[in-house]
C-alpha cells in the first residue's frame, strides 16, 4: 500500500512557497447527493509532520472508522482546511468536472489562508491565477492531497448519512448514494428522489422508460 509523502511540498517550499493547499473530491462517481471538495494546508516548517500525520492516506484505502479518526487528526495539524459542496443539480447543469472544480473552488475560499500553490488531484482549474499541479493519482503520492481526500470524504459521507434520514428507503447512510445493487433495487422501486443525479446513467434511462 502506497504511502503518500511530503516530497512535492517540500521542493515547492524550498522554491520559496509557504501556503500549499493539496486539494481532492468525494463523491465524484456517485449516483445520489453533491461532490464534496477538501482543501488543507499543512505547516510545511514542522519536523514531525510526517509522524503527526502517520496514516493519512487515499481515503480510499482507509475503513470509515480511520478516516474519522484521521480526521481530526487532520483538524488539529492543519494550519487550514476548506470544505466546498457542489449540490446535484449543478451537476446535471454543468457536468461532474465543471462542478467539481466549483466545489474545489468553494473550498480554497472557505480556507483562512491564502494559498500560494495548488497541488490537485487528477484536474486543473484554469479558471484561477494561483500557480497549481495536477497529479495523476495524487491522494496515493502527495500527504497535502491525501489530507484534502479525507476531509472531503469524511465530510459527504456525514452528509449523506444525514440525507438519508430525509429521504428514507434509498440506504443513502450504507451506500453514500453510490451504484450498490441495493441502490439499484430501491431506485427501481421509489424512482429518483430529489438529490438523485438526473443526467446520470440508471436516472436517466429511468425518466426516458
Amino acid at each position: 500500500m502506497q504511502q503518500p509523502d511530503l516530497r512535492e511540498e517540500m521542493a515547492l517550499y524550498a522554491e520559496g512557497y509557504r501556503h500549499i493547499a493539496g486539494l481532492d473530491e468525494a463523491g465524484r462517481g456517485s449516483w445520489a447527493g453533491p461532490v464534496v471538495a477538501g482543501a488543507v494546508i499543512l505547516p510545511m516548517d514542522q519536523p514531525d509532520l510526517s509522524q503527526r500525520l502517520e496514516g493519512v492516506r487515499d481515503s480510499k484505502q482507509l475503513t470509515p472508522r480511520q478516516r474519522e479518526r484521521l480526521y481530526g487528526i487532520i483538524r488539529s495539524a492543519a494550519l487550514a482546511v476548506g470544505v466546498g459542496i457542489a449540490p446535484p443539480d449543478m451537476i446535471d447543469e454543468l457536468g461532474i468536472v465543471p462542478t467539481t472544480r466549483q466545489a474545489m473552488g468553494l473550498a480554497l475560499v472557505q480556507l483562512d489562508l491564502p494559498p500560494d500553490f495548488l497541488l490537485i488531484d487528477f484536474i486543473n482549474l484554469p479558471g484561477l491565477s494561483i500557480p497549481q499541479k495536477s497529479i495523476t493519482r495524487g491522494d496515493a503520492l502527495s500527504l497535502s492531497i491525501a489530507a484534502a481526500s479525507i476531509v472531503a470524504k469524511v465530510t459527504r459521507d456525514r452528509w449523506m448519512i444525514q440525507l438519508d434520514a430525509r429521504y428514507p428507503g434509498y440506504g443513502f447512510a450504507r451506500h453514500k448514494g453510490y451504484g450498490t445493487s441495493q441502490h439499484r433495487e430501491s431506485l427501481a422501486r421509489l424512482g429518483p428522489s430529489p438529490i438523485h443525479r438526473l443526467s446520470f446513467a440508471p436516472m436517466r434511462l429511468m425518466l426516458q422508460e
